[in-house]
């Protein structure tokens, strides 16, 4: 029996998925099913967090496309917003440059674990596109009376000049930079 080479195994059948689009979301089928991982932070590099999450959900994509369901398993980007803001200005670059450079990065590493992604249907929350539609649909919402603004106090990180949920607050300290946190209206 032959060693089994990843480089050479991996790359032959990663190739022959995407020739023949195996992971694409047919448009015939009656049985759907949507499988979305939660958005990752295009922080530069995939770690063992993200290979646990995206297996798991490749798991399940997979077990139903073998069972006759169209698959529908996309991949976004957690990219719009302060962390990204904050990373681009500790590392010297423009958020966009910074941000559009990682999601490449990250991309490529996921693609070469083989995962079943429909790339066709990649969305990035920074994207124009992407968070104009969110605002007009905010803006719907908010109209019909669906949203509400009202004061409240807030973890107020005053280093990264951002407001945490309770979980990023850590023996009252910024999970990130340390800082002391104050409670802000």
């Amino acid at each position: 029996m032959e060693n089994y080479n990843p480089l050479i195994v991996e790359r032959k059948w990663q190739s022959f998925f995407k020739k023949e689009q195996i992971f694409k979301t047919k448009k015939n089928l009656n049985k759907k099913f949507y499988c979305l991982e939660m958005f990752p932070y295009p922080s530069g590099n995939i770690h063992m967090g993200h290979v646990r999450n995206y297996t798991l959900g490749d798991v399940v994509a997979n077990f139903k496309r073998l069972n006759g369901y169209n698959v529908l398993h996309p991949m976004g980007w957690d990219a719009f917003g302060l962390p990204a803001e904050n990373a681009a200005i500790q590392n010297k670059q423009h958020p966009e440059v910074w941000t559009k450079k990682n999601i490449a990065t990250m991309k490529s590493q996921l693609q070469r674990l083989g995962f079943s992604i429909d790339w066709d249907r990649e969305i990035s929350t920074c994207n124009e596109t992407y968070y104009k539609q969110q605002q007009i649909l905010f803006s719907f919402f908010f109209k019909k009376g669906l949203v509400y603004k009202k004061e409240s106090y807030v973890n107020w990180d005053p280093r990264d000049q951002t407001v945490l949920a309770n979980e990023q607050v850590v023996d009252g300290k910024g999970w990130r930079s340390g800082a002391h946190i104050e409670k802000k209206n």
